[in-house]
């Protein structure tokens, strides 16, 4: 018998077909001997249906609020995931984020977990139950519900699976793993059987939308083993088969890793980038320049200060585009007068591609590989940003798709890797 936790997101809890589906997977576990705890999300479009009544309401609503609201999602949802559960002969308990309780910090739609009382979970597996806590949500030192921001349910099942010492978190989704790139993009993209905690954080922080990349700091930082596989599947199917399924994730010392070099292709679009020409190659000028977009709480990504030239050099960074305009601003008021740069440039039709993999410290010459296969489709790089398991590159963005399917093939990841 094993202690799972399972996480199932917006498109698995997204009509009551679909919750019913969710109550017979969990049943089947039950049945099969293992004690089993349920984060699901809120159904599909339903907190943006929430948010989005809020809004037309304020253009600017109070962030407790909006937490008060966004929450009643994912209580709803699991008040008819236990209700489908019983239906299924099954006893099940549902728990929001504040019963169990879950506490996390004050910082209204972005909250984090600090501890979590795993008590009542415990005494309602031990009683034979499955338990279901919502996602997404917790508790305040004030009393105050929180919510954790977008992709919350996969760190809060993440963080139930630390607590409770569960055997494995299993994070269902409308896909049926981790893949070495987007398969709308490359069609020849290819299933990873495994994939180290380090690549899989590399690939969530570079633009992977498949899993939330506080869920994988989470998992890594407390061990939690994780694997991503499709709820979409016959319900039917023998757990047996299921727990061999999707993607598992793990440390590289744990299992034998796939011989690949480079195991991923990573993309986004989701970013902005700002240079400032012409400014004074002096000390502290970076700090000048970022300190106020640091003090609104807005994450800088790459940066690049070029070579000075009769002691001025050019200053970029890139920010997530729902910061973009706001960074513009800040920059404009605050930060081109007081350094005395010659210009702004403004520039959103960016993209980033990163290429990751653990294999890439032990192999020289990879990032040559990527950058001569990009010169070969005639792609400038704007930026570049390395790590020892990663390169990231801006390009413009009308390139991203081409780059993304020519580093696929230069890395031959297409092709299964043969195991080490």
């Amino acid at each position: 018998m094993a202690l799972i936790v399972q996480k199932y997101g917006g498109t698995s809890m997204g009509s009551t077909e679909r919750i019913k589906n969710v109550a017979k997977r969990v049943a089947k576990w039950k049945a099969a001997g293992h004690q089993v705890v349920v984060v699901p999300s809120a159904m599909s479009g339903e907190t943006n249906r929430l948010l989005g009544l809020a809004r037309e309401l304020s253009s600017s609503p109070d962030s407790r609020e909006l937490d008060m609201i966004a929450s009643t999602g994912e209580q709803a949802s699991s008040g008819l995931l236990a209700i489908a559960l019983h239906q299924e002969g099954v006893q099940a308990r549902s728990y929001t984020g504040w019963q169990v309780p879950i506490k996390t910090d004050s910082a209204f739609t972005k909250a984090r977990i600090t501890s979590i009382d795993h008590e009542r979970i415990r005494a309602e597996l031990d009683s034979g139950k499955v338990v279901i806590v919502t996602g997404f949500q917790g508790i305040d030192p004030d009393g105050n519900i929180t919510t954790l921001g977008r992709g919350g349910s996969d760190t809060s099942a993440v963080a139930v699976a630390a607590a409770i010492k569960a055997d494995e978190c299993l994070i269902f989704t409308d896909v049926d793993g981790v893949y070495t790139t987007d398969p709308r993009v490359e069609p020849n993209a290819r299933r990873l059987n495994v994939i180290s905690f380090e690549e899989m954080l590399e690939m969530a922080s570079l633009g992977s939308k498949v899993l939330q990349i506080r869920s994988v700091e989470f998992a890594g930082k407390y061990q939690v083993p994780l694997r991503v596989l499709s709820s979409l599947t016959p319900p039917e199917l023998p757990v047996e088969q299921e727990m061999r399924s999707g993607t598992l994730i793990t440390f590289e010392e744990d299992a034998q890793m796939e011989d690949a070099v480079v195991s991923g292709i990573a993309f986004t679009r989701d970013e902005g980038k700002i240079t400032l020409l012409g400014v004074p190659d002096t000390p502290g000028v970076a700090y000048v320049i970022l300190g106020k977009v640091a003090e609104a709480n807005i994450d800088v990504d790459m940066i690049v200060q070029n070579q000075s030239v009769d002691g001025t050099t050019d200053f970029s960074f890139t920010v997530h585009r729902n910061d973009f305009e706001k960074v513009k601003g800040l920059i404009e008021k605050h930060v081109i007068s007081a350094v005395g740069a010659r210009q702004m440039i403004a520039d959103e039709d960016v993209a980033k591609v990163s290429i990751v993999g653990i294999g890439m410290r032990s192999h020289a010459g990879i990032a040559s590989l990527m950058f001569q296969t990009l010169a070969q489709e005639n792609i400038n790089i704007q930026m570049i940003s390395t790590s020892e398991i990663k390169t990231s590159v801006v390009i413009a963005d009308k390139y991203m798709e081409l780059a993304v399917r020519a580093l696929h093939k230069a890395f031959d990841l297409e092709t299964p890797a043969s195991a080490s």
